[in-house]
């Protein structure tokens, strides 16, 4: 099993509190997400975008919500045997969990390189696949924590701030 953690510094702080406190969000959103439904796939992220808008939360922050999380939906849909996903709207931030149902990944460091990818010629021949969409939420994210290790399942889990620092 192995893991890989990136923190936006500019909310260390409050990501540390986060991780030793038992928050009740205000609203939780959950979707399960089929194996190569590609038709489907985005409607959760567009969903929580959707949901995010409707309670006030800025456009660069709903820009960044759903790009992490259209990336982690499709990788679900490209890569592995389905999943779900929560989605835990706070007062201040958005926690979303990607829990897929395996093969997982090798080696999350390189799954991290841009341009790295393990999509079958199908994946990419619809579009998806070139390998960005780690970096991407990496970039989005104010906080990423991944654990996965090869045929297991893989976790994705990040949080987005509602405010820039």
């Amino acid at each position: 099993m192995s893991e890989y953690t990136y923190i936006n510094p500019k909310f260390e702080k409050e990501i540390n509190e986060f991780s030793k406190k038992t928050l009740v969000p205000e609203l939780t959103l959950n979707y399960d997400i089929k194996v190569r439904d590609f038709v489907n796939t985005g409607n959760a992220s567009a969903d929580i975008k959707l949901t995010l808008k409707r309670l006030g939360v800025s456009s660069p922050v709903l820009r960044r919500v759903a790009i992490s999380s259209y990336e982690a939906e499709i990788n679900i849909t490209a890569h592995s045997k389905g999943g779900n996903i929560i989605c835990n709207v706070y007062p201040e931030f958005v926690h979303i969990q990607f829990k897929d149902k395996g093969p997982g990944l090798k080696d999350i460091e390189q799954a991290m390189i841009p341009g790295w990818s393990t999509a079958d010629d199908a994946v990419r021949e619809m579009g998806f696949g070139a390998g960005l969409g780690l970096p991407n939420i990496k970039k989005n994210s104010d906080y990423l924590h991944i654990v996965s290790a090869e045929n297991s399942p893989t976790l994705v889990e990040i949080l987005i701030f509602y405010i820039e620092k």
